[in-house]
């Protein structure tokens, strides 16, 4: 059984910097696609960065250039490292996974509070 947990988030000034860490157990990471959202009160949850199987990344243009998505094969973890945030960034991020190679997202981690204050 696949599960993911979060760490890492918390209350941070507009401008500064967080890591995110998402630990997983049941399987590699490197095994299959895995994906960071986040959700605002009252918003859809939205993906925010997806590394994928081969290492290729993705992000939104809302995020591009400030998050990175990676990955440490050794200790089973992905992270998101989110810079210059903005009060916009506050949500609840999640880290996500696929129970199948070329299915959608649908194995969730409990999630992590960000909050940005101006």
């Amino acid at each position: 059984q696949v599960q993911l947990v979060e760490s890492g988030g918390g209350l941070v000034q507009a401008g500064g910097s967080l890591r995110l860490s998402c630990a997983c157990s049941g399987r590699p990471v490197s095994s299959y696609d895995m994906g960071w959202f986040r959700q605002a009160p009252g918003k859809e949850r939205d993906l925010v960065a997806h590394i994928s199987w081969t290492a290729d990344t993705y992000y939104p243009d809302s995020v591009k250039g400030r998050f990175t998505i990676s990955r440490d094969n050794a200790k089973n973890t992905v992270y998101l490292q989110v810079n210059t945030l903005k009060p916009e960034d506050t949500a609840i991020y999640y880290c996500a996974t696929k129970s199948a190679r070329f299915g959608n997202y649908d194995i969730w981690g409990q999630g992590t509070q960000v909050t940005v204050s101006s």
